[in-house]
């Protein structure tokens, strides 16, 4: 089974450290950076992983467009993503977008991850040290059982 997680992850890395820990277990998995691949074509993949940091409580801006513009009809699909606050509904649009191309999804992770917008940059951030070993085990264990 091949796989294909597109992700957006930029100012602190956070997802993509949950990302390389996954990829550098399963060798079928092929990471994509929407901001280097903005085009690529998932069509090939049977199951695609959307991955972001979140942004103004939602999925990056970037990973909406790509899977509005890109993503097929009819795969299996995931989330993975990491936040510096501890609630919201986070997934809300990019779940749309994969309900809409009648996409199946097949499981949500998320953890913490070291923020530092706005007004936390003055007190240092929030989440420090995530995701942290302990997040990153959980990842892999999320993805071994898709």
């Amino acid at each position: 089974m091949t796989t294909a997680i597109v992700y957006y992850s930029k100012h602190h890395g956070n997802t993509k450290k949950l990302l390389d820990a996954i990829a550098a277990e399963d060798s079928s998995v092929t990471l994509i950076d929407v901001t280097e691949q903005p085009d690529a074509d998932l069509s090939s993949f049977d199951r695609i992983g959307l991955a972001s940091g979140i942004y103004f409580s939602s999925f990056a801006k970037q990973i909406i467009a790509f899977a509005e513009a890109h993503m097929p009809e009819n795969k299996d699909v995931f989330f993975i993503y990491t936040h510096g606050a501890p609630v919201g509904g986070f997934p809300k649009g990019i779940r749309a977008v994969a309900k809409k191309m009648k996409c199946r999804e097949i499981g949500r992770f998320h953890c913490r991850g070291f923020d530092t917008f706005g007004p936390f940059a003055k007190i240092g951030g929030i989440a420090k040290r995530r995701p942290n070993d302990k997040d990153i085990a959980k990842a892999m264990e999320f993805y071994r059982a898709l």
